[in-house]
C-alpha cells in the first residue's frame, strides 16, 4: 500500500535532532536577503535591551523617587519607561513585518526550486513515489520552514541577548541576589532537556503521517470511481481512519508533553520569585538591599523564565524544521538518471529516422522488458506495434522519447545517438496522443496549446478541424475557450481523445506516437479519428500502438512483439502469409469482432 512505502522510506530519513549538514543548508537560503536579516537582528537587540531596561529603572523609581518624595523625578522615569514602550512597539511592528517578508520571500524561492526541480525528475522517480508525498514536500513540509525563516532564527537571537541583558542587570544590581535567582536553573536545564527528547520523536512522526494521509486521500480521490463502482466506501474510510487516528494519537502526545512541561517553566519561575522574596525580604529587612533592587529583581525573574520558555518552543519549531528539511533536502538532492552533460549534438530539422540496435531495457534490475530489440524505420514511414499487455510497446515509446536510460544498445534519431540529444530539443518534434487522455483545468484552447505562445490560433483552428472536433467546438457557447474542469471530468472520453489529437497536430511533430489512442472511443468517434489519422501522418514519422488490428493495415510495417522480444515484422498481408503469431491475432480479433456484429 502507498501509505506503507511512505512510511518506510520516511524513517529511512530521521536522523540527528539537529543536523549540522542540513542546518547550513538552511541558513545558505538567507544569503540573498543577509542584509535585511542583519537590519533585523539589531531592531532584536535593540527590543531586548529595551525590554530589560525597564526593569532596570525601578530601583531608580522606588529608591532614589518615591522614597525621597521626588515627584517631578518619578514623573521623568515613567515618561522614560512609556516611551520605551512605545518605541519597543513601534521597533517590534517594523522587525516582525520585516522577518515576515524575509520568510515569505525565502519560501517562494525554495518551493519554487523544487517543483521546478520535480519537473526536471525522470519517470524513474514517479514511478517509484506516490504523488501525495511529493505534494506534502512542496506544501506541508516548506510550509513549516516558514516560521523559521520568518522569525524563529531571528526572535531566538533576541530571547538569547534578552537573558544576556537580564544577566548583566542583575549582577549589576546585586551579585548574591542574581545567584539566588539563577539556583532553580539546573532544575529548568533538566526539564527542558526531557521535554526535548520527548517532543522530537512526536513531531518527526506527525510529519511522516501527515505525508500518509495526503498519499492516502490522493490516491482514493483520484480513483472514486473504481471506489464507488466496487463499493469499497467504507473500507477506505476504514482504512484512513486508521491512518487519522494514529496522526491524531501523535498530535495528542505533542500536546500533553507541552502540558506538562509549560506549567513546570511556570512552577519554576514561582519558585525562584519566592526564593527571591525569601532571601531578598531578610536582606531588605537587614538593610544589605534596598526594597527598589528587591522589585526589580522580582520582575527580573518573571521576564528570565519567558525567553527560556521560548527558546525551548523555538528548539521545537527547529526539531520539526529539521524533519521537514530534510525530507525537502532528501528529494533536492534526488538525481535524473538521464544526464545530458557535454551534449553538444543539436537537435535542430529532425525528419524522423528511426533506428533500435540491440535495445535492452528493464525498469527494474534483470527484470528485461525489451530484450535485444532491433528495427529501423524510415523518414516518413507508419509503423504499427501490436502484441499482448507487457509485451514492451509502450516502452519502445518511452525511450524513444527519452524518459529512461538504456541499459545495453543504441538509438539513433537521424543517425544522431539519442544520448547525444537534449530531451527539451528532441521532444519538439515528438507528439503522442496517449490512450489515457490527461486534460489540464483551463479551457479547450489551452489544452491545445498548453501554453505555447509558439502555437498560434491558426495551428489550432487547422488542428480541430484536421481532427474533426469543429463540429463539437461550435456547439459550445464559449468555443475554443469553453472551460474544462480538472482531467476534463465533464467531457466524454471521445472528446478528450479527439482534443488530445487537437493537441499532438498543433504542434506540428516530425514523429507522431499514437499509444492506443482509439482503444477507448465508440466506433462513430473512432471513424473520425481514423480519417483525422489518414491526414496526420502524411509526411511524418508516425508510430502506432493498437490493440485493434483493423486500424493498422495500412501501416508500412507492423513489428509483432512478445514478451519484449520482436517476433514477426513485415506488411500486413505478409505476417497473415506467414501464418504466425500476427495471423493468430487477428483470427482471434476477427472473430470476436464477428461474434459482436
Amino acid at each position: 500500500m502507498a501509505a506503507e512505502q511512505i512510511n518506510k522510506s520516511e524513517d529511512d530519513v530521521l536522523g540527528k535532532a539537529i543536523d549540522s549538514q542540513i542546518m547550513r543548508r538552511l541558513l545558505s537560503y538567507f544569503k540573498p536577503y543577509s542584509k535585511y536579516i542583519v537590519i533585523a537582528t539589531i531592531l532584536t537587540i535593540i527590543i531586548s535591551a529595551l525590554q530589560a531596561l525597564r526593569p532596570r529603572l525601578t530601583p531608580v523609581a522606588i529608591d532614589d523617587k518615591i522614597l525621597n518624595k521626588d515627584f517631578h523625578g518619578l514623573q521623568i522615569i515613567v515618561l522614560i519607561m512609556l516611551g520605551t514602550l512605545i518605541l519597543q512597539g513601534v521597533i517590534q511592528y517594523g522587525m516582525t513585518y520585516l522577518t515576515s517578508w524575509i520568510g515569505q520571500k525565502i519560501i517562494y524561492d525554495l518551493r519554487k526550486k523544487i517543483f521546478a526541480h520535480i519537473l526536471s525528475l525522470d519517470l524513474k522517480f514517479f514511478d517509484k513515489n506516490p504523488i501525495g508525498r511529493i505534494v506534502t514536500r512542496v506544501t506541508g513540509d516548506v510550509e513549516v520552514l516558514f516560521e523559521v525563516f520568518s522569525s524563529g532564527l531571528v526572535t531566538a537571537f533576541g530571547d538569547i541577548f534578552l537573558l544576556i541583558w537580564i544577566l548583566y542587570f542583575m549582577f549589576s544590581l546585586d551579585a548574591q541576589l542574581a545567584l539566588v535567582t539563577l539556583s532553580i536553573l539546573p532544575v529548568l536545564i533538566y526539564a527542558t532537556s526531557v521535554f526535548r527528547k520527548k517532543v522530537r520523536d512526536s513531531y518527526r512522526r506527525i510529519r511522516i503521517l501527515v505525508a500518509k494521509l495526503n498519499a492516502y486521500i490522493q490516491e482514493h480521490i483520484t480513483g472514486i470511481k473504481i471506489v464507488q463502482y466496487f463499493g469499497k466506501e467504507q473500507r477506505t474510510i476504514d482504512e484512513f481512519e486508521i491512518i487519522n487516528k494514529d496522526h491524531t494519537e501523535q498530535n495528542k502526545r505533542s500536546v500533553f508533553y507541552h502540558a506538562v512541561f509549560f506549567p513546570i517553566v511556570e512552577l519554576i519561575g514561582a519558585i525562584s520569585a519566592g526564593l527571591i522574596i525569601w532571601y531578598g525580604g531578610g536582606q531588605v529587612i537587614q538593610s544589605a538591599v534596598s526594597v527598589g533592587v528587591l522589585v526589580s529583581f522580582i520582575q527580573f525573574t518573571e521576564m528570565f523564565f519567558r525567553p527560556i520558555r521560548d527558546l525551548s518552543e523555538k528548539y521545537n519549531i527547529l526539531q520539526t524544521a529539521m524533519a521537514s528539511s530534510e525530507r525537502i533536502f532528501s528529494l533536492l538532492d534526488e538525481k535524473s538518471e538521464i544526464t545530458e552533460n557535454n551534449i553538444s549534438a543539436s537537435a535542430d530539422n529532425i525528419k524522423g529516422a528511426i533506428e533500435f540496435k540491440n535495445v535492452t531495457f528493464a525498469y527494474n534490475k534483470n527484470d528485461y522488458v525489451l530484450k535485444n530489440i532491433s528495427f529501423k524505420i524510415n523518414e516518413g514511414e507508419k509503423i504499427a506495434f501490436v502484441g499482448a499487455t507487457g509485451s514492451g510497446k509502450t516502452t519502445i515509446v518511452n525511450l524513444l522519447s527519452k524518459f529512461y536510460n538504456l541499459n545495453e544498445g543504441e538509438i539513433t534519431i537521424d543517425g544522431t545517438n539519442l544520448n547525444n540529444l537534449k530531451q527539451k530539443e528532441l521532444r519538439k518534434y515528438i507528439a503522442i496522443v496517449l490512450q489515457d487522455v490527461f486534460l489540464f483545468s483551463g479551457t479547450i484552447k489551452s489544452n491545445i496549446t498548453l501554453g505555447n505562445p509558439e502555437v498560434t490560433d491558426e495551428a489550432v483552428n487547422r488542428a480541430i478541424d484536421n481532427v474533426g472536433l469543429r463540429k463539437f467546438i461550435d456547439s459550445l457557447p464559449e468555443k475554443e475557450n469553453h472551460p474544462v474542469n480538472e482531467r476534463g471530468s465533464t467531457l466524454s472520453v471521445g472528446q478528450k481523445q479527439l482534443i488530445s489529437f487537437a493537441r499532438a497536430l498543433a504542434y506540428d511533430p516530425r514523429i507522431l506516437i499514437l499509444d492506443e489512442a482509439t482503444s477507448s472511443v465508440d466506433t462513430n468517434t473512432e471513424i473520425l479519428i481514423q480519417n483525422a489519422i489518414r491526414k496526420l501522418i502524411e509526411g511524418r514519422t508516425s508510430i502506432i500502438i493498437a490493440h485493434r488490428l483493423s486500424t493498422i493495415q495500412t501501416c508500412d510495417k507492423i513489428i509483432v512483439m512478445n514478451k519484449g522480444e520482436i517476433k514477426e515484422m513485415g506488411t500486413h498481408q505478409e505476417l497473415l502469409e506467414k501464418n504466425g503469431l500476427y495471423f493468430k491475432l487477428y483470427q482471434l480479433q476477427y472473430k470476436d469482432e464477428k461474434s459482436y456484429s
